[in-house]
C-alpha cells in the first residue's frame, strides 16, 4: 500500500508540474496576442497583411494546443487524486473519512469546471458571480451592509465554487503549496513511512529465500489554524460583484500562501507545522546544516555548494528545489560568473552545475539557502476553509471587516532529504524567521 502510495503520488505531482509549465505557456501567448494585435494594426502592404495572417493563423493553432492539453491534464491531475485518495483509504478508514471527502470536493470542482479567476476575462468573470449560489453568498453580505447589521452565521462557508476559487487563490500566492506532499486529513492523521528498502539474496535457484528486514514508522499530524482578518472600504463593497469577489479571493489567499510558505521553510512547530529548517536543527550535531565563511567565494563557493548538495541522501525524494532571497540568487550567480566568464552554467532558473529549482521567496534572510526534495515535506490540509464578516467593529469608519482561516499541520518526513546553507558568513542563528506574533491571544 505504501509503495503504490508513492507511485501515484510520483505520477500526480509529474502531472501538476507539467499542468503548471502549460499554463505558464497560456501566460505567454497572451504577450504574443497582444504583439500581434500591435502587428495587425501596423501592417500597411499586402505582403505584410499576409505575414500578418500567417502568424495569427499560427497562433491560434498553438493556442488551441495549449488550451487542450491545460484541460487534459486538469482532468489527469483531479483522476490521479482520486486513484490516490483511494488506495490511501483502507475500508476501515472509509467511513470515518467520508465527511471529510465530501468537503474537500469542492476544492477539485473548480479544475474542470471553469478557468482560474485570474485567466478569466471581465464576461467570464460577470457570468461567474452571476451563478444562483454566488449571487445568494454576495447579497446576503450587501443585505447586511445596507441594513448596518452584523452576518449571524459569522463562520458560514463559502460557496463551492468560490471556495475552489480560494484554494486556487492560495496555491497561486504559495510558492511552496503546489511542490510539498499535500494530503487532506481529516482529524488527527498518520503517515506510514517505509523504511530503508533491504538489499535482496543471492541463492540457488530451488534454495530457500531469505527473509528481509523492512520496517515501517508513522508520522502523525495534528491542525493548525492560519488567518487572520481585514477590513474592506464599503464603497468598495458597494460597486460590482465582480471587484468584491475579486477582494475576497485575492486577500484571502495572498495572507494564507505567504504563512505557508513562511511556516513549511521556518515553521516552529508550536501552534503550526513544524519547518524544514527547524527539523534540520532538532537532529543531533545537525549535520545538514553547514556555513560557509564569507572568503569563500567564486570556484570554492561552487565547490562547496556541491559538497552541500551531497548532503541530500535520501532514497524517497524526486522534486529537487532551492529556497533563497533574490539577492541570494543573485550573489550566487556573480561567483558563478568567477568560474565562467561566458555564464554558461547561470542560464535558466536552476542552481549551477547542481541542477534543482529555484524558489525565490522574499522572507528569506541574506545568504540563507535551503535545498532539498520537496515532496519529503507532508503538509496535511484540513477541509473547510471559511471566511465569515461583519461590520460591526468597523462601523464608525464606514468598514467592514472579514476573516479567513484554514488548517494546517506539516512535517519533514527525512531529514536526510533536505539540507540549509548560510554562505558569506551566515550561520544557524541566522536561519530564522519571525512570524507575526499572536497578539490577539496574549
Amino acid at each position: 500500500m505504501a509503495l503504490r502510495s508513492l507511485m501515484k503520488g510520483k505520477e500526480l505531482r509529474t502531472a501538476q508540474k507539467s499542468l503548471e509549465e502549460a499554463r505558464a505557456k497560456m501566460e505567454a501567448l497572451k504577450t504574443r496576442e497582444a504583439e500581434l494585435a500591435q502587428s495587425i494594426e501596423e501592417a500597411e502592404t499586402e505582403d505584410e497583411r499576409a505575414t500578418v495572417q500567417e502568424a495569427v493563423d499560427a497562433f491560434e493553432t498553438e493556442r488551441a494546443e495549449v488550451e487542450k492539453a491545460v484541460t487534459d491534464l486538469e482532468a489527469e491531475v483531479d483522476k490521479l487524486e482520486r486513484e490516490l485518495a483511494e488506495i490511501e483509504n483502507t475500508p476501515a478508514e472509509a467511513k470515518t473519512e467520508e465527511p471529510e471527502k465530501r468537503a474537500a470536493e469542492p476544492q477539485k470542482e473548480t479544475r474542470t469546471m471553469m478557468k482560474r479567476w485570474k485567466e478569466m476575462n471581465y464576461e467570464e468573470r460577470t457570468a461567474f458571480v452571476q451563478r444562483d449560489e454566488m449571487q445568494a453568498f454576495l447579497g446576503e453580505i450587501r443585505t447586511a451592509i445596507s441594513e448596518k447589521r452584523a452576518i449571524t452565521n459569522a463562520g458560514y462557508l463559502v460557496p463551492r465554487v468560490l471556495l475552489g476559487l480560494l484554494k486556487e487563490s492560495i496555491e497561486d500566492y504559495s510558492k511552496l503549496y503546489n511542490r510539498v506532499f499535500v494530503r487532506q486529513v481529516p482529524g488527527e492523521g498518520r503517515v506510514v513511512i517505509e523504511g530503508a528498502i533491504p538489499e535482496a539474496v543471492w541463492t540457488e535457484a530451488c534454495a530457500n529465500l531469505n527473509e528481509l528486514d523492512l520496517s515501517f514508522t508513522k508520522v502523525e499530524v495534528d491542525g493548525y489554524k492560519v488567518g487572520g482578518y481585514f477590513k474592506v472600504c464599503n464603497a468598495t463593497l458597494e460597486d460590482s460583484d465582480v471587484d468584491l469577489a475579486s477582494e475576497l479571493i485575492s486577500a484571502l489567499g495572498q495572507a494564507i500562501g505567504l504563512a505557508l510558505d513562511a511556516a513549511i521553510v521556518f515553521g516552529t512547530g508550536t501552534k503550526m507545522p513544524t519547518g524544514i529548517v527547524t527539523a534540520l536543527k532538532a537532529v543531533t550535531s545537525t549535520p545538514n546544516v553547514v556555513s560557509h565563511a564569507n572568503t569563500v567565494t567564486g570556484k570554492s563557493l561552487i565547490e562547496a555548494l556541491i559538497d552541500d548538495a551531497a548532503k541530500i541522501t535520501s532514497k524517497y525524494g524526486s522534486d529537487l528545489i532551492w529556497i533563497m532571497n533574490k539577492k541570494t540568487w543573485l550573489k550566487i550567480k556573480k561567483n558563478m560568473m568567477n568560474v565562467d566568464a561566458n555564464g554558461l552554467y547561470v542560464a535558466g532558473n536552476q542552481l549551477p552545475i547542481i541542477g534543482g529549482d529555484i524558489i525565490e521567496l522574499g522572507f528569506m534572510p541574506d545568504d540563507v539557502i535551503v535545498g532539498g526534495y520537496a515532496d519529503l515535506y507532508l503538509l496535511a490540509e484540513r477541509a473547510g476553509t471559511k471566511i465569515g464578516t461583519s461590520e460591526h467593529a468597523f462601523w464608525v469608519a464606514d468598514q467592514t471587516g472579514f476573516k479567513g482561516t484554514a488548517r494546517y499541520d506539516g512535517k519533514v518526513l527525512d531529514t536526510n532529504g533536505f539540507v540549509a546553507i548560510g554562505i558569506n558568513g551566515a550561520d544557524g542563528d541566522d536561519m530564522a524567521h519571525t512570524f507575526p506574533q499572536d497578539g490577539a491571544n496574549l
